[in-house]
C-alpha cells in the first residue's frame, strides 16, 4: 500500500509559480493538489486530456470555455479535453482543489 501525504509531497515548479503537488502519477491517471492563496490564479490553459477538479476547501472562480462560475467546497467540475479554462481566488481565504487527469497526459499542457 502506497500512501502520499500532501505536506510531505514536494511543490512542483509550473509557469502558474503556485502551490502544485503531484499526488498520484502512473500510467493511467494523475492527480494534483492545487492551492491558490487570495489574490492567486492559474493561467489560462488547454489541458491534452480530460480532467476533473473537486473543491476540498475555499470559493473559487472557475472558467471553462465560455463560462465562469463561483464553486465551493464539496464540488466537481468537469473539464473536456482541449478547452480552455482556468482558475482564480478573488476570496480572503484560501482555495485547495484536486485535479485529476484521465487518461495520463501523454502531451503538455498548453498555455494561452
Amino acid at each position: 500500500m502506497d500512501i502520499v501525504e500532501l505536506k510531505k509531497s514536494p511543490v512542483v515548479d509550473t509557469p502558474h509559480k503556485v502551490d502544485v503537488r503531484k499526488l498520484y502519477d502512473t500510467e493511467n491517471a494523475m492527480t494534483v493538489h492545487i492551492t491558490l492563496q487570495p489574490g492567486e490564479s492559474l493561467k489560462k490553459h488547454i489541458t491534452p486530456v480530460d480532467v476533473f477538479f473537486y473543491v476540498l476547501e475555499g470559493v473559487g472562480i472557475v472558467e471553462i470555455g465560455d463560462e465562469k462560475k463561483e464553486v465551493t467546497k464539496d464540488s466537481l467540475i468537469d473539464s473536456p479535453a482541449r478547452i480552455p479554462h482556468c482558475w482564480y481566488n478573488e476570496s480572503d481565504a484560501t482555495l485547495r482543489f484536486l485535479v485529476v487527469k484521465v487518461p495520463r497526459p501523454t502531451e503538455n499542457t498548453r498555455l494561452l
